[in-house]
């Protein structure tokens, strides 16, 4: 008797390409939306002569340098799973010896 193939379930599917690209598109904008707030919060801080301001400005310059990086780096990375779906672990059936006495065939 032949083994099965596992049959695939619907949850170890991947995401379809559309939808991937969306949600790599929505992460992008997000990020980039962070970034554009954090100018604007930099050029607040600058008008309003904050206190510690060169610690505020340099901190800022290290975000807006690091945002772009890391949202390209994610936006062209492809998901593995769906997001948000549990990763199962899936058990291996244990081999069985074979049988002492002759089996009877169908054949």
């Amino acid at each position: 008797m032949a083994r099965r193939e596992k049959a695939t379930s619907i949850t170890d599917a991947t995401m379809s390409l559309e939808e991937e690209r969306r949600y790599r598109t929505i992460r992008y904008v997000v990020m980039m939306s962070i970034r554009a707030m954090l100018v604007i919060v930099l050029g607040i801080l600058v008008m309003a002569e904050a206190p510690l301001l060169w610690l505020w400005l340099l901190l800022g310059v290290i975000g807006m340098a690091l945002l772009p990086w890391l949202a390209v780096m994610l936006a062209n990375d492809r998901l593995a799973r769906r997001p948000g779906v549990f990763t199962r672990h899936e058990r291996r059936a244990k081999t069985l010896e074979a049988p002492e006495h002759p089996m009877i065939d169908s054949e």
